[in-house]
């Protein structure tokens, strides 16, 4: 059969599509875009915000009227909060809660009667990566989390717990590297409690990785603060392990954080973020901040601006609030008014775009090694511009000589000035 495969929201769910894709491909369909005549379109869905769920089913109905000959399966988050409005969605033909959804594939040939044509199967990986349109690979290492932060959805959604065994997912990165992938992500609902449920910790996982595979390029996922070991940070200093981290902050009011009921307070962020910083001197931290959350006053909005402006983040994911029931947070009091949540989203990412500027321009005249991903404009002379990433994903952009393609191929770059827009670097290649 013919498969097309869609997702919304996060890295984990991207991971998700790349695992159906392999799995489908070993057993004789095709992935196909999202132009391409479809048999079976399955739906990866988000619903980590009111906004999420909107485009979820705005895509749901997208989905059936671009491909009405097609079999509809729904997954993801979305699905398994709100099953039965997805059942009685436009052209859904199945439902796959995240509790089943390591057997998507199995379910959906089981109730829709797909077909396998092991004559017509493509290479395990050939376009798995072209199908959700990425040039890394994202690897689903866990799922669920313990916690039970008051905004949080996704918890209720994802549900316990579980690791993927180590030796499962050594095996999945060594294929990648086979296949010539050059980097891969560790994804995860609660990356940093990775092996709990093995004895294990996060740390154990990576040196797995970095001693049993090749592939030049490990990066971390998210991970919460409060999980970081001095291991994980002696870590940061090798080469493959990139000297990145997302570390979701989520407010830089004491308070609020005490209402979120996230394990870390201010000044411990800023400990572990200096000493991350004085391990790792390229290290790039970037975060999440939610504006707006119940009881948030001025003063404590105030403060949280003041702390993000100390840590001068390398880019801030800005999150305005919105109820989502089924969580205690959309029970607490004081819930702020919209105009002010916008107003302060405002502020924050004005705030945020000036040290993303000042991240990038520390590195000007730098060289470092870039991962170039995809063209991004082509000349009369056969000259293409090509961005990518580089180490500690800052975007570069550079021209590359006629015939020439460095894509899914990393090589050195100086960093040559800070682009009009301030989003990226220019960068010259160095033919290496």
């Amino acid at each position: 059969m013919r498969v097309h495969l869609k997702t919304l929201g996060c890295r984990l769910n991207e991971a998700e599509l790349e695992t159906w894709a392999l799995q489908l491909q070993a057993e004789g369909h095709h992935i196909v875009p999202e132009n391409g005549e479809a048999d079976l379109v399955v739906l990866n869905t988000c619903a980590v915000t009111q906004d999420a769920v909107r485009k979820s089913r705005n895509l749901i109905r997208r989905v059936h009227r671009a491909h009405p000959q097609a079999k509809l399966v729904v997954s993801g988050c979305y699905a398994t909060l709100d099953p039965d409005a997805i059942t009685q969605a436009l052209g859904v033909d199945l439902v796959v809660s995240n509790a089943d959804k390591a057997r998507l594939i199995d379910i959906a040939k089981e109730k829709l009667d797909l077909r396998a044509m092991p004559a017509y199967s493509t290479e395990p990986g050939e376009a798995s990566l072209f199908a959700i349109g990425r040039q890394r690979a994202f690897v689903k290492v866990q799922d669920g989390c313990r916690y039970r932060c008051t905004f949080c959805i996704v918890t209720v959604a994802r549900g316990e717990e579980s690791s993927r065994p180590i030796d499962e997912i050594v095996r999945e990165v060594a294929a990648l590297e086979a296949q010539g992938i050059q980097e891969v992500v560790l994804t995860g609902v609660h990356l940093g409690g990775w092996g709990a449920d093995y004895g294990l910790n996060l740390e154990d996982l990576v040196r797995a990785l970095l001693e049993r595979t090749g592939i030049p390029r490990i990066r971390l996922g998210s991970v919460e603060p409060w999980e970081l070991s001095d291991g994980l940070f002696e870590l940061l200093a090798h080469s493959r392990l990139m000297p990145h981290l997302h570390l979701p902050l989520q407010s830089g009011s004491d308070a609020v954080l005490r209402r979120m009921a996230r394990r870390c307070r201010t000044q411990e962020f800023a400990e572990l973020a200096a000493k991350a910083r004085a391990a790792v001197p390229d290290l790039n931290i970037t975060t999440d901040i939610i504006v707006g959350f119940p009881g948030e006053t001025e003063q404590e909005w105030e403060e949280s601006l003041a702390f993000i402006e100390a840590m001068r983040f390398g880019h801030v994911h800005v999150f305005t609030y919105s109820i989502r029931e089924g969580t205690k947070a959309a029970t607490l009091p004081g819930q702020v008014d919209g105009a002010v949540k916008k107003a302060r989203a405002r502020v924050l990412h004005e705030l945020a775009e000036r040290h993303k500027r000042d991240t990038l321009a520390r590195f000007v005249g730098r060289e470092l090694p870039v991962l170039w991903e995809h063209r991004r404009e082509s000349l009369a002379d056969g000259r293409g511009r090509y961005a990518g990433y580089t180490s500690n994903y800052l975007k570069v952009e550079a021209w590359f000589p006629p015939g020439y393609d460095p894509s899914k191929r990393i090589g050195d770059a100086c960093l040559t000035g800070l682009a009009e827009s301030g989003d990226y670097l220019e960068a010259e290649w160095l033919g290496r």
